[in-house]
């Protein structure tokens, strides 16, 4: 039978439940834009070193590593929750609460699920577990945007051919991720000659150079395949001096995702033709690949049919709320690339996530908790 938590274990998790969300608050105060988690990173060791964890360590990535009996082990669980937001600030973060939620920007996405993964290691630490296999506890960075999934790349390349399941705490329970989204992302630069709007008029204009790419990369026809999605977006444009300047520079940043390599590969095809066109406008057109975020390799279904289930349960258990099997771009993209099976697991319920507005819902927290310490406990004897 599946593990289950035990009388003591659930009266730990109920009276930690204040703590884990003072932890929540301490560590939604702490900037941590992708690239620039050193704050909440040093936050995080010195808490793990506090409670008692021996061996932690920030490797070069900004990731903050706890491995549980890891040495000499080739089977080992890697348990993440990441480190970096969306936000570019810099300052100290706003956090506010009432009766029904606590606010902040990031605080679903993803440090909720940092606190509950930080919580469950208090746990194994200070009743002294033993892992039944290697366990590898890690605050990773750079999962965000253009972070490019910087974090789990390095974690993979450090325990290359010993991390044999991955699971990452992120969003809500309301699904668990199984499937992986690829995304290519690109920075397109176009320079032009440029001039005075009204004494140079009839040179070319960056701005409606770059203008035509966006428009034609928005008629690409996508790839029909069957039980397939792909998408594509513009998500940034800038470029120009003043209103009477024409415009020698412009860029723009542009994505393709998909949740099927050929499909992926069909829309870098159509990529590579519009940059090779616009190009024949006589415009210096520059490409920078800022994100690669490959998709699925070849997974053991059944072992990730085997841990889906295992959550499965968990959910079922605790949450009395239905749930699915979901698609997405997380940290699970690069074990899965590496044939390695992993899913992302929700915490909480909440709502906003990406928005400043972001919030968590106050009593989804201890059904987090158990749902957090269950499937990690699961790995302890």
């Amino acid at each position: 039978m599946q593990y289950q938590l035990t009388n003591e274990a659930l009266t730990y998790f109920k009276n930690a439940e204040e703590e884990t969300v003072a932890l929540i608050e301490a560590l939604c105060r702490i900037p941590a834009p992708s690239h620039h988690e050193e704050a909440r990173a040093d936050f995080c060791k010195a808490w793990l070193e506090n409670i008692g964890a021996e061996g932690v360590v920030i490797d070069e990535a900004k990731n903050v590593l706890f491995p549980m009996g890891c040495e000499g082990k080739d089977d080992i669980v890697l348990f993440l929750a990441h480190t970096d937001t969306v936000f570019p600030d810099r300052a100290p973060m706003p956090v506010k609460k009432d009766d029904d939620y606590i606010y902040a920007p990031g605080v679903g996405d993803d440090t909720t699920c940092l606190a509950m993964l930080m919580m469950a290691a208090k746990y194994a630490v200070t009743h002294q577990l033993s892992p039944s296999c290697g366990i590898l506890f890690a605050a990773n960075s750079c999962e965000e945007g253009l972070g490019n999934l910087k974090g789990i790349r390095q974690i993979m390349k450090t325990y290359a051919g010993r991390i044999k399941k991955v699971y990452a705490f992120d969003a809500q329970y309301t699904s668990i991720v199984n499937q992986t989204v690829g995304s290519h992302r690109y920075e397109i630069t176009v320079k032009t000659e440029g001039g005075h709007s009204f004494g140079d008029f009839g040179n070319q204009n960056a701005i409606h150079v770059a203008s035509q790419m966006v428009c034609r990369l928005y008629e690409a026809q996508l790839p029909q395949k069957e039980n397939t999605k792909t998408t594509y977006n513009v998500g940034e444009i800038r470029g120009g001096t003043s209103v009477n300047t024409i415009a020698e520079e412009a860029s723009f940043l542009y994505e393709y995702r998909s949740d099927d390599a050929e499909c992926l590969a069909a829309m870098q095809d159509h990529f590579n033709k519009e940059i090779e066109n616009a190009r024949q406008t006589g415009a210096d057109i520059s490409v920078t690949m800022v994100g690669d975020r490959p998709c699925g390799g070849n997974v053991d279904q059944e072992a990730l049919s085997s841990m889906v289930n295992r959550v499965a349960d968990i959910y079922k258990r605790y949450t009395g709320m239905p749930f699915w099997c979901a698609c997405g771009s997380t940290d699970c993209n690069i074990p899965m690339a590496l044939g390695i099976p992993a899913i992302a697991v929700g915490t909480y319920l909440g709502d906003g996530a990406h928005t400043r507005e972001e919030k968590v819902l106050l009593k989804s927290i201890p059904v987090g908790l158990k749902i957090v310490a269950e499937l990690i406990l699961g790995y302890f004897k």
